[in-house]
């Protein structure tokens, strides 16, 4: 088995399972049965998003999946802090 033949296996395997945790993260996100669970589902479901871009990108060989990873992560990340703050107090603009 060639290195090439090998990597692409594992990226196959990589898409294949990431694919797999952003529909089980999209299920727990409609089904949570409070916001919390929601909340957490909608991490799960950024970062498996950004990894199968990541993998996407490595399978292509392109940089431009890699920005767009970089879009999500950003974005995933103020939607998480936004949201935290909505739980916590109720508001999230003072």
């Amino acid at each position: 088995m060639t290195p090439d033949t090998l990597l692409w296996l594992a990226l196959t395997y990589a898409q294949i399972a990431l694919a797999l945790a952003a529909c089980l993260a999209t299920l727990r996100m409609v089904r949570g049965p409070r916001a919390q669970d929601r909340v957490l589902a909608l991490d799960a479901l950024y970062i498996a998003i950004m990894l199968l871009f990541l993998v996407t990108g490595l399978r292509l060989g392109t940089p431009f999946l890699f920005e767009a990873a970089l879009v999500i992560s950003v974005g995933g990340f103020v939607a998480t802090v936004t949201l935290a703050k909505f739980l916590l107090r109720g508001e999230v603009i003072e």
